[in-house]
């Protein structure tokens, strides 16, 4: 708030009360600083790289060569009748990005211990910059995936319109998870070392090398608890043709994306005050 005195106006900043105040406001009036913080998560990520930017499509592109020797050639499983390589790599594109932000925003805050600590701005800006900053990555991968479908003559579906809404899911599930282990990243260090085994589990809780089509009817909507199981068939359903649209998969998987970002959103404003004096 503003104080009026007789020399320049003073403004005092005091800690937040309660669960209700978002401040959600402050981000526009910080935009600057936004952009700031993004361009420069950017620039770390290719400074002094050998490869710079290739390695938004090394680390998909070999992924899905190692899930095609293994589980598409050896275990044989099935991909829906879409060549395993695109069909594992359409789900690995979205993926690669998801995991990439979550990694980024659940440090973002220890990370930047010496600018919480000096300057005041909302905090919300590090985990945002850490997820927007992974949109490069993920538009070389995706041109490297339209290029895999045109080699095997495989063209978009009527429903690619679509493609930006499951993307937007797979941004906000990074986002709301990412607030969550930020904020409890600066209480309990360890959990920096819990994010990789987090992101491993969860790969394989998701239909990255196999198709949702293998698990039981009965099951499906339990499944797509995994915000990322629907953004996943999403992703397939809208390049690749296939016949079945996610249909209740999506449903519970959407909603779920909006009960992690409000909750994320409510715990790191809530812990927010005490991020000075703990990190």
């Amino acid at each position: 708030m503003h104080k009026e005195t007789d020399g320049p106006p003073v403004t005092i900043i005091k800690p937040s009360r309660g669960w209700i105040s978002l401040r959600l406001g402050e981000l526009w009036e910080y935009r600057d600083l936004l952009y700031f913080f993004t361009w420069r998560d950017v620039k770390v990520r290719y400074k002094q790289t050998v490869l710079g930017a290739a390695w938004a499509i090394i680390q998909p592109f070999f992924t899905m060569v190692v899930f095609s020797i293994f589980f598409g050639q050896l275990a044989g499983i099935s991909s829906d009748g879409v060549p395993y390589p695109v069909f594992a790599y359409a789900a690995l594109v979205p993926w690669t990005y998801f995991a990439n932000a979550l990694t980024q925003a659940g440090n973002s805050l220890v990370q930047h211990e010496r600018i919480i600590t000096k300057v005041y701005f909302p905090r919300l800006l590090l985990p945002i910059s850490s997820v927007i900053g992974g949109l490069i990555d993920f538009a070389i991968a995706f041109v490297v995936l339209l290029g895999m479908m045109l080699v095997y003559g495989i063209l978009p579906t009527a429903a690619v319109w679509t493609l930006p809404l499951f993307f937007l899911l797979a941004v906000l599930t990074a986002l709301g998870v990412g607030l969550w282990l930020a904020a409890l990243n600066v209480e309990y260090r360890d959990v920096r070392y819990a994010i990789p085994f987090l992101i491993q589990f969860w790969m394989f809780a998701t239909p990255i090398a196999y198709p949702s089509s293998l698990v039981p009817e009965r099951w499906r909507a339990l499944y797509g608890l995994n915000p990322m199981a629907g953004v996943i068939e999403g992703f397939r359903w809208a390049l690749l043709g296939q016949t079945d649209p996610p249909g209740p998969l999506l449903a519970v998987s959407a909603a779920m994306v909006v009960v992690l970002l409000l909750s994320g959103l409510f715990y790191f404003r809530r812990m927010e005050k005490t991020f000075a004096d703990v990190v």
